[in-house]
């Protein structure tokens, strides 16, 4: 699984330390390998933790 823009440097950590994934470095970009039920909930954890993030960023702002 292609990592999406905006993943931050903790939250990949967690992911890698939470899930039974690994990470490995392409040609094109940082990939977490394991098996699909694995990134599918590691895909939901940093997608949950981009639009935390993102809520977090707009409440600043009003």
């Amino acid at each position: 699984m292609k990592l999406p823009n905006g993943v931050g440097e903790q939250v990949l950590a967690k992911v890698i330390e939470d899930f039974e994934i690994e990470l490995k470095h392409t040609d094109y970009g940082p990939v977490l390998i394991g098996s699909a039920d694995e990134l599918e909930n590691a895909r939901d954890f940093i997608v949950k933790s981009i639009n935390e993030r993102l809520n977090e960023l707009s409440k600043r702002e009003d």
